[in-house]
């Protein structure tokens, strides 16, 4: 109580507001209709011959009712499909499976890379040669020890840089002519090999697991070096690169690489498709 003046005042202090519990947050951001139809989701993909709507409510302890409202919501989303009163998960979920296991692939090709990158100390390349072209996948490189910068079309360019002609070594003659005839042979540097006739030959000559070499055709001041990866018909590459002057470290540097892709080649194979 105070006064002002001579007439008494009642002063209140202001309510104290609750902070919520980081647990009452949480579950306030949650949507419990998506929970449960994760919930019925994971139970169809749990039973390879499918499951009842009675089935799936028993087994994730929902409500028979929103049991089958969800299930309706899924199966016309795509998620699930219904044959003959049995669920089934749908093309929807099926993409998603797919996708996930690339993913999974991807994720197993960049830790390999970023591995080797930090083990060498230099740049590693994944490229794969996939619809007639060449497609850098995936690079690890450092502020240290950067990548070669694309400076003239990648995919343009197979015959003149240690990847492509890589990928390109590992095609039948039929396809590599095809190739060239879309991608034709230019010199890009004074080192560049000079037309496609040459280029045939030398690609003829590299062995069929054998490394492929290159010293300042697709970009000056650089050294590098693939190494060949397949699985069936597809072509895949692992490559480095290195400045000139420390071009003395390449063969030793492939050796090693050689020895580490070893161990990994059944995983690194599966990954080709990503």
């Amino acid at each position: 109580m105070a006064t002002v003046g001579s007439v008494p005042v009642e002063i209140h202090a202001p309510p104290v507001q609750r902070t919520p519990s980081l647990r009452e947050s949480h579950a306030t951001t949650l949507i419990g209709s998506v929970q449960r139809a994760m919930r019925l989701l994971e139970c169809v993909a749990d039973r390879e011959y499918g499951a009842t709507a009675k089935q799936l409510a028993r087994e994730t302890q929902l409500a028979l009712p929103t049991t089958y409202h969800l299930l309706r919501t899924l199966t016309h989303e795509g998620y699930l499909r219904r044959d003959k009163g049995m669920f089934f998960l749908g093309d929807a979920a099926e993409r998603l499976s797919r996708s996930g296991a690339r993913q999974k692939r991807r994720s197993t090709v960049e830790d390999a890379l970023a591995r080797w990158r930090d083990m060498l100390g230099v740049p590693v390349y994944y490229a794969v040669y996939r619809a007639g072209g060449i497609e850098v996948v995936s690079v690890a490189d450092t502020p240290g020890n950067p990548a070669v910068a694309e400076w003239a079309d990648f995919r343009e360019t197979g015959h003149a840089h240690a990847v492509g002609q890589c990928l390109l070594s590992q095609l039948d003659d039929e396809a590599r002519r095809d190739h060239i005839d879309r991608h034709p042979v230019r010199a890009i540097t004074p080192y560049t090999v000079s037309d496609a006739h040459t280029l045939l030959r030398r690609l003829e000559r590299i062995g069929r697991m054998e490394p492929v070499f290159e010293r300042q055709e697709y970009a000056l001041g650089t050294v590098c070096a693939a190494l060949p990866l397949t699985a069936g018909t597809t072509a895949a590459t692992v490559a480095v690169s290195l400045p000139c002057h420390q071009a003395d470290r390449l063969l030793p540097v492939v050796r090693r690489l050689q020895n580490e892709m070893g161990r990994l080649v059944g995983s690194l194979a599966l990954s080709i498709s990503i």
